[in-house]
Order: structure tokens, then C-alpha cells, then sequence
């Protein structure tokens, strides 16, 4: 059984990512260059018997700062715990902990800021132990964290990530490709929120034989475009499942996202949105698309390129 070190102290950068990029749904994300970057310490003593404040202390800035919540309830702390117990330690031995978040991924926004603070808090937890978690471990343990591996294999591996599970309770897997250098993805941010769980709650139980027909030719030409076609951009991204299902929590995203594929951009709802991914095939195209957007108030258009590496660990102390 591994077990914490106490009083080491470690540093995690974490991107944040982009998930289904229209039809794959749940399956595949895109790590982009926004960042969380993280301190965790392992204080000396126990979390037993103590209260919330005094077992977790957290300070945030950035991102989120005025609404994430502290102590045990912070999904950071929760996330180390998780890979503690992973490893063999239990609740009542793991160590007191100290964390610091400065959060450069948005919230509320689609672009994988939960699933950002899950491996960043296990990729901590892993390295405060004295034989780190093995990656398939960690991998598997994120994507169980957040019910799917879009995201989270996205923040843990870097690029573009396929995710899936093994059978319907076995272990979560994904394998990682390298996008093409030509694929420029220009992020269109909204000054409005949009919870992820009301996102979900407006998809249908049942899709027909035909869209799922329709999704699976779709991913599987995605990979392609992403990774060596970007000239199929366009039509890899077309999605059936999830965009104009819930176009009405978003109108304003679904009246961008309708634009800009009416201009030829290979524009999709960036996660549970209400951001909107737009992947470019080159400097012009992502040029064109900054400008349709930049023509709209309320919204923001970013060029944060793709992460090509996944969560960085440092040990500082320890």
C-alpha cells in the first residue's frame, strides 16, 4: 500500500478541454492551452476528528474564485482524497491538506473547468504518495470521477482523446492522437454561464437507427479531419445527438453556431456549451471566424491553440 508523504508539496498545471466536437458525443474532447495551476501540501496530523476548515484549507483566485466552495466540499480536495483511497489510505489516515488554485479555464462555460479540477486534484494525490498511482489508474479513476472520459482524458493526456469503457462497469479507457498543426481552434466565450447538468437534462432517452448512423460515420471521419483532413472539417463536425436538442437553454450560441457554419466554419457547441468551438484549417480561416464573432456583442473569441500535453506534475518539497 502506498502511503502520503508528509510535508511534501507539489505543483499541477492542468488544461482544460473541449468535449464531443460535435458528433462524438461523450467520446472524444480536445485539450486546449487555458490552464489551472495548482499547489497541494500534505500537512502533518490527520483529517480525523478535525472540522472541513482546518482538515482542507483552500484558497482560489482566477476563474471561479468568488463561487467554489472550500474544505472537503471543494471537488480539488475531493479529487486528492479520491486518489488517496485508490492507493490503500484510508479516509481517516489521509493527511491534512493544503491547496492553492490559480484557475485560468472558465466556468460554466463548456470547456472542461470540473473535469480540470478532478485530474489536477488526483494527479496531486497520486504524487503526495510514496509510489505514485499507475496512469491507467489515474485515468480511470477521473473519468469514473466525472461519469464520462471526454474531458478528463483530454486534461490528463493532452491533444485529442478517445475515451470508452470497458463493458458497462469496467475500467475507463482512451488513447491519445496528435491533431494536425493546421488545426487552429478559436474559442468563442459568452459573458452568460450554463450549468452543465440542465445542458444534460434536455437530451432524449432514444435517438433513431439513422442519427446513430449518421454520429458514427461522423466521429469516425472526425478523427481523420482533426488529426490529417482538416479540409473535412466542416463536414466531420455535423452533429445529430445533442446540439439542437438543446439549443434552447443557449439560443444565443445556437444563433452563432448556425452563423458560422453558414460562413463554412466547422463550429460546434463546446461541451455542454455555452461556449462555441470553432476548428479552423489554417491562420486565414480562424482569422474569418474571430471576425464573425467579434461582429456579435456578449461574446469573446479566443485563440488558446491545443494542448498538446496533458497534466504536468511537479514535486517542489518533500
Amino acid at each position: 500500500m502506498s502511503t502520503p508523504v508528509l510535508g511534501r508539496r507539489v505543483r499541477v498545471v492542468v488544461p482544460g478541454s473541449s468535449a464531443n466536437l460535435g458528433p462524438g458525443f461523450d467520446a472524444l474532447g480536445l485539450a486546449l492551452g487555458l490552464r489551472d495551476e495548482v499547489v497541494v501540501e500534505a500537512l502533518a496530523g490527520t483529517a480525523r476528528g478535525g472540522d472541513e476548515a482546518s482538515s482542507a484549507e483552500v484558497e482560489v483566485s482566477g476563474e471561479g474564485s468568488g463561487s467554489i466552495r472550500g474544505g472537503e466540499g471543494n471537488l480539488l480536495v475531493r479529487s486528492v482524497r479520491a486518489a488517496l483511497h485508490a492507493a490503500g489510505v484510508a479516509a481517516a489516515d489521509q493527511p491534512r491538506l493544503r491547496v492553492t488554485s490559480r484557475n485560468g479555464v472558465p466556468h460554466g462555460r463548456g470547456v472542461g473547468s470540473s473535469a480540470a479540477a478532478v485530474v489536477a486534484g488526483a494527479a496531486a494525490g497520486s504524487a503526495l504518495l510514496d509510489e505514485p498511482l499507475p496512469r491507467e489508474v489515474l485515468l480511470d479513476l477521473v473519468c469514473g470521477i466525472e461519469g464520462h472520459p471526454d474531458n478528463a482524458a483530454a486534461s490528463l493526456l493532452g491533444g485529442l482523446t478517445l475515451g470508452w469503457r470497458e463493458g458497462a462497469h469496467g475500467p475507463w479507457r482512451a488513447v491519445r492522437v496528435d491533431p494536425c498543426a493546421d488545426v487552429v481552434p478559436v474559442l468563442c466565450v459568452p459573458d452568460v454561464e450554463l450549468s452543465t447538468a440542465r445542458a444534460r437534462a434536455m437530451l432524449p432517452l432514444h435517438v433513431t437507427h439513422g442519427d446513430a448512423a449518421h454520429t458514427a460515420g461522423r466521429a469516425a471521419l472526425l478523427v481523420e479531419a482533426v488529426t490529417r483532413r482538416p479540409d473535412l472539417l466542416l463536414a466531420a463536425t455535423e452533429d445529430r445527438l445533442h446540439q439542437e436538442q438543446r439549443a434552447a437553454a443557449m439560443p444565443a450560441s445556437a444563433s452563432l453556431l448556425g452563423d458560422l457554419r453558414a460562413a463554412g466554419h466547422a463550429a460546434v457547441i463546446s461541451g455542454a456549451g455555452p461556449s462555441v468551438l470553432v476548428l479552423c484549417a489554417g491562420d486565414a480561416a480562424a482569422a474569418g471566424a474571430r471576425a464573425l464573432v467579434g461582429a456579435r456583442s456578449g461574446w469573446l473569441a479566443l485563440e488558446p491553440g491545443v494542448a498538446r500535453e496533458g497534466v504536468a506534475v511537479e514535486v517542489l518539497a518533500g
